[in-house]
């Protein structure tokens, strides 16, 4: 995770030269938050940390074992360097959205390709019984996945942060899990993984949080999902939940509903996003103002505040479903009903004070 960080830090200025040069610039349009030209492509240098940090790992006694040749991991970073290359073009050329679909099939089906098959329902012993069905299952999940973050991508450090809180629940999850199925090894794909996840987040947020340096640009934000995903689909389709024993059973929809909890705030987004514009006659990837970020903002949230009070929710919610698998769900949902009506008093607190300076550019932005 620490190695991931540092060496994604130091990248970044490498590929906001490499963005300049290539002419992979966001320019100031209606909806947009900024109000001058930045540089996106910053997933070059978040690949690059992930993937890096992810062979170091490779090499280290301990984790080696989970490196092998046929290991779901290498599929992982693969169709998560696709998902990139993908989104690398996208920046540069603004890519048609059926066109940046059918690269992010074509990820998703690369890592389905080297293993990273969603090969199971866990919800009553369901198990996907078909080649065909692994496959679309899987495609689905990783490009859903994906579009999510990229959809929240809207304010300076939204994506990195939303990504990197869930993603180290998500790691305290995974972990756990690992270590009831086989206490005798704590080594498992989606705890590497997701590590190097959140620490090519935490890398990155210092050149992106307001003001930004550089974007992620979809470079970032699809190869991101695509990592996630990926761990998703290795959790939930490889770990039963019935070998697992924890001081509250584990409900057998678990593995699906951690995910789903760690990315509930870019998942209500983009489902929101998508009904909105299918009923207004729209394409579901038709850009708009009316995402969570900028409705906080029409509200009178300061952009920093805006992103943090998302900070905030995501990190209840991840947590609090992080948690339900290691202590007594009882607790946890005291726990998880008190930190939500903070959170609550907090959002609303936060609408009161006075409009910041700026802040009604977006109040009559298209929704």
């Amino acid at each position: 995770m620490v190695l991931a960080a540092a060496i994604t830090y130091l990248l970044v200025p490498v590929a906001l030269k490499l963005a300049l040069r290539m002419g992979a610039v966001s320019h100031v349009r209606a909806r947009d938050v900024h109000t001058f030209p930045i540089a996106r492509m910053g997933g070059v240098a978040m690949y690059g940390g992930f993937v890096v940090s992810l062979l170091v790992a490779s090499r280290v006694p301990y984790l080696s074992k989970i490196f092998t040749l046929d290991s779901s991991a290498w599929g992982i970073i693969i169709g998560a360097g696709v998902m990139c290359i993908v989104g690398v073009i996208d920046d540069i050329y603004e890519l048609r959205w059926y066109a940046k679909l059918a690269g992010e099939i074509l990820a998703a089906g690369v890592m389905a390709w080297f293993g990273v098959q969603l090969i199971s329902l866990p919800i009553l012993g369901v198990t996907i019984g078909s080649a065909r069905l692994n496959l679309f299952g899987t495609v689905v999940v990783v490009v859903l996945v994906a579009n999510a973050v990229n959809f929240v991508d809207g304010l300076d450090g939204l994506a990195a942060g939303l990504v990197g809180i869930g993603g180290f629940a998500f790691f305290a999850y995974a972990y756990y899990l690992t270590r009831m199925i086989d206490p005798g090894d704590y080594t498992s794909v989606a705890a590497v993984v997701t590590a190097a996840l959140v620490g090519v987040c935490a890398g990155f947020l210092p050149h992106n949080f307001h003001q930004a340096r550089i974007f992620m640009g979809d470079s970032g934000a699809l190869m991101l999902g695509a990592v996630v995903a990926g761990t998703a689909v290795v959790v939930t389709g490889q770990i039963d939940p019935a070998n697992v024993q924890t001081a509250s059973a584990i409900p057998a929809f678990m593995p699906i509903l951690i995910p789903a909890l760690i990315l509930i705030v870019p998942l209500v987004d983009t489902f929101w996003a998508v009904l909105r514009r299918v009923l207004r006659g729209q394409s579901p990837f038709h850009a708009d103002a009316g995402h969570l970020h900028h409705r906080l903002l029409r509200r009178g949230h300061s952009h920093t505040k805006a992103v943090l009070v998302l900070y905030m929710w995501a990190a209840v919610i991840s947590f609090s479903g992080a948690a339900s698998v290691i202590f007594p769900h009882p607790i946890v949902l005291i726990c998880a009903v008190v930190l939500a009506v903070i959170a609550v008093c907090i959002t609303i607190y936060q609408m009161r004070l006075p409009r910041v300076p700026g802040a009604q550019k977006h109040a009559d932005l298209p929704q």
